[in-house]
């Protein structure tokens, strides 16, 4: 009796959870301002990841004679930076590490956090006290200045940037979790579980995890355009990635002397950052209406 329980407390949510995702699926698919942004974040994935072979110039390699040309030089179609190299290479090369330092530390902050906040959100009591006020103490210092401050303390450098960042984004991340869980761990389908004989820890992987990710992975997304603006910030600070790796707010940094002689060529790593952010944001709303399946 206890197997058959089983078994159909497994089979019945997940039949459910398949048609589900098939529905948030379709009205995704179905949003073309979703849809647009998905294309051009690929678009700028694939530049990224495929730049070694694109034929593009070096991005290191510079030249006096030709510094600061503008957008549309022949051989240099965005134009060339303040010592010469050419900027649509370097804005190409830059979204690799733009683009690792941005979504690595909400990986790595989605992880936790959810860890964290399921496990605060279900056991409750001390645990919970304990993890939240915890939690509630990075609240008391902004994103931008707690992650300064953490980078000033560790040093810069890529890993330390994606280190602060993580640090900023579990307690955020962390919260959502333990709220969503604490709205479903006395439904229906966990008190049948919790009848069955399940223990805590296959509860809360089995039947509660799957019901709480949705909301935390699109709060999660996006959090991601959020942490592209403040990766740029520490990279523009000297906190971040160090020259003469390309990257797009180091890029910012070094052009803004250039600001008045060629703006154009200035701000296009800023127009790199606002698109990327602008598309997650646009994307996590889409993911957003399109798993509210009330409306």
């Amino acid at each position: 009796m206890s197997a058959m329980l089983d078994s159909a407390l497994q089979a019945a949510p997940a039949t459910k959870a398949r048609g589900y995702w098939a529905t948030v699926a379709r009205r995704i698919v179905g949003d073309k301002v979703s849809m647009a942004c998905a294309i051009i974040l690929v678009l700028i994935f694939a530049s990224a990841l495929l730049a070694p072979w694109l034929g593009l110039a070096d991005p290191y390699q510079g030249s006096m004679i030709r510094r600061l040309r503008h957008i549309g030089t022949p051989g240099y179609p965005l134009g060339t930076d303040e010592l010469g190299r050419d900027m649509l290479a370097r804005l190409i090369y830059g979204g690799r590490l733009s683009l690792i330092v941005g979504i690595l530390p909400v990986i790595f902050a989605f992880a936790i956090g959810t860890s964290l906040g399921l496990v605060a959100g279900y056991v409750g009591g001390r645990i919970n006290t304990a993890i939240m006020r915890t939690v509630d103490v990075f609240y008391a210092f902004p994103s931008v200045l707690l992650a300064i401050a953490i980078s000033g303390a560790l040093g810069a450098g890529i890993t330390n940037s994606i280190v602060s960042l993580t640090i900023v984004f579990v307690p955020q991340i962390t919260r959502v979790a333990e709220s969503v869980t604490t709205g479903v761990r006395n439904m229906d389908f966990v008190e049948a579980a919790r009848a069955s004989g399940a223990g805590p820890i296959t509860i809360m992987r089995v039947h509660m995890l799957g019901n709480v990710l949705g909301a935390i992975f699109v709060y999660a997304t996006g959090l991601i355009s959020v942490s592209m603006i403040l990766a740029a910030g520490l990279s523009f600070l000297g906190l971040g990635t160090k020259p003469p790796e390309p990257e797009w707010g180091l890029m910012l940094n070094t052009l803004r002397t250039a600001i008045y002689v060629n703006p154009w060529v200035a701000a296009l790593p800023g127009a790199m950052i606002f698109a990327v952010s602008i598309c997650f944001n646009l994307l996590s709303d889409g993911m957003r209406s399109a798993m509210d399946i009330r409306n």
